[in-house]
């Protein structure tokens, strides 16, 4: 059965072209792959660039960040209806490996969703299949008209 797209939540609308994309994930050169709704698991790419190197001759791990907090925002907004909306609350990374420029690969899984509450947990893998970092996330769902 199709969905009218009045009947969906914004991140389809992003998807689908209706709404715009936002600046970071410009930036980030995100690009979404799928989402397993069963499993509550979300798969994207972006670009590691070499305006994102720090000093050591690495990605920074600020860029790495932005990029896990870009890989499990989406996974909970997939499952958004209309009017929802889930701002980050809280954001845990660990870095595992220096990043190299070039493609990185987002997973990004939630753990427990609840009215109000959603925990998330996702990792960042280069084209070798090699663990860049990992995250925790929480996110607070809102409503328009009642946050």
């Amino acid at each position: 059965m199709a969905m009218a797209m009045d009947d969906v939540g914004f991140f389809a609308k992003i998807l689908s072209g209706e709404f715009p994309q936002a600046p970071i994930t410009k930036l980030l050169g995100w690009k979404f792959l799928d989402f397993d709704a069963a499993a509550q698991v979300i798969r994207v790419e972006m670009q590691a660039r070499p305006e994102f190197i720090n000093p050591a001759g690495v990605i920074h791990g600020g860029m790495l960040a932005a990029m896990l907090d870009e890989t499990l925002s989406p996974a909970l907004a997939a499952t958004l209806g209309p009017g929802e909306f889930a701002p980050t609350l809280e954001i845990k990374v660990n870095f595992i490996s220096p990043a190299k420029l070039g493609r990185v690969l987002g997973t990004g899984r939630i753990v427990s969703r609840g009215r109000s509450i959603c925990f998330m947990e996702g990792q960042l893998h280069d084209e070798q299949g090699n663990l860049l970092a990992t995250a925790s996330a929480t996110s607070k769902i809102g409503r328009k008209g009642n946050p």
